[in-house]
């Protein structure tokens, strides 16, 4: 079973995605730097022969400069808006939740039978996130990371370890009731569950995603 960590996978992602968006722009650089010295090379010339009474030539043809590529802005936006996820920690996550002991969650058009199966644990966990020692903003983008990852390999059920809250202040489970909120807000989540007592029980979740597109 594939497991991604808290942070240690998640900020290999991060950091590949920065890498490419850097290098998106310093060849951006050097073209538009490229482009510039042509300009100015023709400008000089220009200006070397603005004096001299060009002969007429009716086969003269004038080739335009090729303008650099412009970088895909929206996939980068895309790809970074893991970084900071527009979910709301205030959202009233029970009007969405199934009135069942394990406080179940599925998307409109998701079948009955595939929440049932994730109930007993029949789906297969091919992915997890443990949400241990992170704050909450923290949590939450760790949380939009790995989703989004997972979707892109095709991984389609997971597990996100939140804790029983047992060392938080006042022993109350603060990331547990904040993920639920964002799950319900995440399109990549089909459907959710408390875990069996063999994967983590009361202290994770496991995810149904959707399929890669």
């Amino acid at each position: 079973m594939k497991k991604l960590t808290s942070m240690a996978d998640l900020e290999g992602v991060r950091r590949s995605l920065k890498e490419q968006r850097l290098e998106a722009e310093r060849q951006e650089k050097i073209k538009a730097a490229e482009l510039k010295k042509l300009q100015d090379e023709a400008n000089l010339f220009k200006k070397l022969v603005s004096d001299v009474t060009p002969l007429p030539n009716t086969n003269l043809k004038i080739h335009e400069l090729e303008k650099p590529a412009p970088i895909a802005r929206q996939r980068e936006l895309d790809d970074e808006a893991v970084l900071w996820e527009s979910i709301s920690d205030e959202m009233d996550v029970e009007r969405f939740l199934e009135t069942d002991d394990k406080l179940s969650y599925r998307r409109n058009g998701v079948g009955v039978e595939a929440l049932k199966k994730l109930r007993k644990g029949q789906w297969v966990i091919q992915a997890q996130i443990d949400l241990h020692g992170l704050r909450s903003d923290e949590a939450r983008t760790a949380v939009g990371e790995f989703l989004r990852s997972s979707v892109k390999h095709d991984i389609r059920c997971v597990r996100i370890i939140h804790g029983k809250g047992l060392g938080s202040i006042g022993k109350e489970p603060v990331l547990k009731e904040k993920v639920k909120r964002w799950l319900v807000q995440k399109d990549e989540v089909l459907a959710f569950c408390q875990a069996p007592p063999r994967d983590g029980g009361a202290g994770a979740l496991l995810v149904i995603l959707k399929a890669r597109q």
